[in-house]
């Protein structure tokens, strides 16, 4: 390109002079290798209890498999003037500028193989919040008599470490708390129940209060619920056998080439 210098060239010619070029500063590629060292043997506990398999054994008709999470500091932005709705050969009109009326807690759990759904709103997240949702599912049945209730959970601050373990299992008899690998959430079925809501009931963010979009994630979901079918979840061990290898393949080579910039 410096060997082209400058030119008057239209924009549509220096476009392709450019996608035509070895090298690419413009594009970006981001990655994360795993740091978890168990990661391979969490992820496959979670994908065969979504195949309804544990330690080998198939589940009982009387064990389900319940995934949760938490979408925090969800905005209620009033527009400044009124959406208008879409039109023939027209989209909505959606405001630029907004005023901010506060944030919320979007707390959700999804039993994967009956597809049930059960939410609540929460002023924020936390250990408290959590456990009401837990307390919401685990005293309605068939859950407070099943035999086993396998809840696959995250990470994150209200339901991490040992200790959640020891307070969500002591407190229900029945429950197991699985926990996802560190950076899996894309594991977790209840992510493919979030990106519905976010795409159907909370775009545009046009709220004018936090009651009116408590208002409007709880009336989704009593929708959702007369139509929830279970997600055609296809990603097996084999498939994570090979992600996990194309990984494990490209952290050695970036290590050999650190090496070498090193030396």
């Amino acid at each position: 390109m410096l060997e082209r210098g400058v030119t008057e060239a239209s924009a549509s010619t220096i476009w392709r002079w450019l996608a035509e070029d070895v090298i690419r500063p413009w594009r970006v590629r981001s990655w994360i290798f795993r740091r978890d060292p168990d990661f391979r043997t969490k992820a496959a506990i979670v994908l065969d209890l979504y195949h309804r398999r544990f330690q080998g054994k198939l589940l009982h008709p009387g064990e389900f498999v319940i995934c949760a999470d938490e979408k925090s500091q969800l905005q209620a932005l009033g527009r400044r003037h009124a959406t208008v709705p879409a039109g023939p050969g027209r989209p909505a009109l959606c405001e630029f500028e907004y005023r901010r009326g506060g944030t919320l807690a979007y707390l959700a759990a999804w039993d994967v193989h009956r597809a049930r759904v059960f939410d609540r709103v929460e002023a924020k997240t936390g250990i408290e919040p959590f456990g009401r949702l837990v307390q919401q599912v685990m005293e309605s049945e068939p859950y407070a008599s099943a035999r086993r209730v396998f809840w696959v959970v995250d990470n994150g601050s209200s339901h991490a470490g040992r200790a959640s373990i020891e307070r969500l299992e002591g407190k229900w008899r029945n429950l197991r708390l699985i926990h996802l690998p560190v950076h899996a959430s894309w594991l977790n079925q209840i992510e493919l129940y979030f990106s519905i809501v976010q795409r159907k009931a909370l775009t545009p963010n046009d709220f004018t209060s936090l009651e009116e979009l408590s208002e409007r994630l709880l009336a989704f979901a009593c929708r959702y619920r007369e139509i929830a079918r279970p997600f055609e979840w296809t990603f097996t061990r084999s498939d994570l056998e090979r992600v996990l290898e194309r990984v494990d393949t490209a952290q050695a080579t970036s290590s050999r080439a650190r090496l070498r910039l090193a030396a």
